[in-house]
């Protein structure tokens, strides 16, 4: 069984906070220009829905979304839940052969004379 629940988050934190600054200014401005203005400027604070992608608490779940993607992970076993950390992906990079490199580095020799006899065979000068 499949549970699908709402998605509130942004691709990231710096853009969800974006969307708060201009969700709550459109209700702060609306109001606060209202005596200015007039009643008119209060049209103003239903835009904000759109950028909040609901209320100001469902933006305040999507940032805690935001905040917490790739770091929480959610399982459900009979009906309990439980929030773990998840386990973060090891960054392998081979850069041109890097690796390889350290492995074979891995059993080179200390003693300098046959190191030295080593790479000499190696390239071709062996005496």
């Amino acid at each position: 069984m499949s549970s699908t629940k709402p998605d509130y988050a942004s691709r990231s934190v710096p853009r969800h906070l974006a969307r708060g600054v201009v969700g709550f200014g459109l209700i702060i401005g609306s109001v606060a220009l209202a005596p200015v203005w007039g009643p008119a400027t209060l049209l103003a604070a239903p835009l904000s829905l759109i950028a909040f992608r609901g209320c100001p608490t469902c933006w305040m779940v999507g940032l805690v979304q935001t905040a917490s993607r790739g770091r929480l992970e959610r399982e459900c076993v009979d009906g309990v839940c439980t929030l773990t950390k998840a386990p973060q992906p090891k960054a392998v990079a081979d850069l041109g052969g890097v690796a390889a490199l350290a492995d074979a580095a891995s059993g080179a020799v200390a003693d300098p004379d046959r190191r030295r006899a080593g790479v000499q065979g190696a390239v071709g000068m062996s005496s």
